[in-house]
C-alpha cells in the first residue's frame, strides 16, 4: 500500500473536508445515523447495478467509461460510511482493524484458506 502522497490525501484530511462541505450546506440536521445508512445502502445498491448481469469475467475487464461510473458510486458509498462513523464517534481504522482481529478468530488459515464456506460450517 503507497502511503499518502500529501497531507490533502489522508483520512484526517478527507474527514475535515466532509466536514467543510456538509457544515457550508448546514446538512448535519439531514445526517442521523439512520438517514446515512440508508444513503449508503441507496449507492452500494447503484454501484451492485453496475454489475448486474455481468459475467465474472466482465466484471473485472471494466471499459474506462464504466470504470468511471463505479468509481463515483466506490466514492459515494465510502463519503457515506465515513459520515456515519464521523456522526457516531467511531474510529473506522480502529473499527475496522478489531473486525479483522475477529474475523481472524473465525476464520483461521488452517480452516478457511482456498474455501468460501462461512466459520459456522467448519469442521
Amino acid at each position: 500500500m503507497t502511503p499518502p502522497s500529501n497531507k490533502t490525501d489522508s483520512l484526517e484530511a478527507l474527514r475535515e473536508r466532509l466536514r467543510n462541505f456538509v457544515r457550508e450546506r448546514d446538512w448535519d440536521q439531514f445526517h442521523s445515523p439512520k438517514n446515512l445508512a440508508m444513503a449508503m445502502i441507496v449507492e452500494a445498491a447503484e454501484l451492485v447495478e453496475h454489475f448486474q448481469w455481468m459475467t465474472e469475467q466482465e466484471s473485472k475487464d471494466l471499459t474506462p467509461e464504466k470504470l468511471a461510473q463505479v468509481e463515483h458510486e466506490i466514492a459515494d458509498t465510502f463519503v457515506y460510511l465515513l459520515r456515519i462513523s464521523e456522526v457516531l464517534g467511531v474510529d473506522i481504522i480502529q473499527a475496522a482493524n478489531r473486525k479483522i482481529d475477529l474475523n481472524a478468530l473465525k476464520y483461521p488459515v488452517e480452516k478457511a484458506r482456498g474455501r468460501n464456506t462461512k466459520y459456522t460450517e467448519f469442521e
